[in-house]
């Protein structure tokens, strides 16, 4: 299988919305997604020959990357495409100056959580109540990585 990493333009955005919605149950709305696009932001999508796979969205200030969003179609999903985009994106900030890079993941998001402690991310810190559910709010945990 060929895949290809493209760079996320503003008019990708109407096409990388249906995965952002099947990917987070409250998820960034379109004028979110387009306000991410461009300056500090930088972010990539990952396709084969004919569907798109997942993407991320990251942003660069000061030698230090926040991962702000990432995302796999639910039909690829479990296959290794989370690891091929987060090492993408690793590598992007790197090339971009990052030293230090961020993310926060929702609590009960084992599958993620498990990746990023597998990629040599540690947690730092933890926001009670950041993150809407379906009942109530969830916890945010607060990750960090040097490269």
């Amino acid at each position: 299988m060929s895949l290809t990493f493209l760079p996320i333009t503003l008019n990708d955005v109407g096409t990388l919305m249906p995965i952002e919605n099947d990917c987070h149950s409250h998820p960034w709305s379109e004028k979110t997604f387009k306000s991410c696009i461009g300056d500090r932001y930088f972010g990539h999508y990952l396709k084969d020959k004919e569907h798109i796979i997942g993407f991320y969205i990251g942003e660069y200030i000061l030698g230090e990357a926040t991962l702000m969003d990432i995302c796999i179609s639910p039909s690829y999903q479990g296959n290794g495409y989370g690891k091929h985009i987060l090492n993408f994106f690793t590598n992007e900030a790197k090339s971009l100056g990052a030293e230090k890079l961020h993310l926060e993941v929702r609590a009960k998001n084992i599958s993620a959580l498990m990746m990023y402690i597998n990629d040599g991310y540690a947690e730092i810190a933890r926001r009670t109540g950041y993150y809407p559910s379906a009942i109530g709010y969830e916890d945010a945990i607060v990750m960090t990585k040097s490269i």
